[in-house]
């Protein structure tokens, strides 16, 4: 049914840069906000960016202004472009569909299997 499906992860030096796709299926695109989480072994998964279903974007702190998440409902994909990207970006980077949005922290109810991005020289 609900299909989450991630690309776009790679092996990357410092300072380089990566777009990650995640193409949606099997639900109504449009009607839902996307998130993007990240997770890296002993550490806690993070959200990321989200865009809401009117396109309004929302950021972690420590990703403001390297990254940048878009929607193409057309495509039903969502994107994350990622620069300056930092060692401590690696992780692997999962797509979300939101259902709710409380105090800017998103909450999903699908997520796909993710996409590793390594960061490293």
């Amino acid at each position: 049914q609900v299909q989450l499906v991630e690309s776009g992860g790679e092996l990357v030096q410092p300072g380089g840069s990566l777009r990650l796709s995640c193409a949606a299926s099997g639900f109504a695109f449009s009607s839902y906000a996307m998130a993007w989480s990240r997770q890296a072994p002993g550490k806690e998964r993070e959200s990321v960016a989200t865009i809401t279903s009117g396109g309004v974007p929302i950021y972690a702190d420590s990703v403001k202004g390297r990254f940048t998440i878009s929607r193409d409902n057309a495509k039903n994909t969502v994107y994350l472009e990622m620069n300056a990207l930092k060692p401590e970006d690696t992780a692997v980077y999962y797509c979300g569909r939101v259902w709710t949005i409380v105090g800017g922290a998103p909450r999903s109810d699908y997520w796909g299997r993710g996409t590793q991005v390594t960061v490293s020289s």
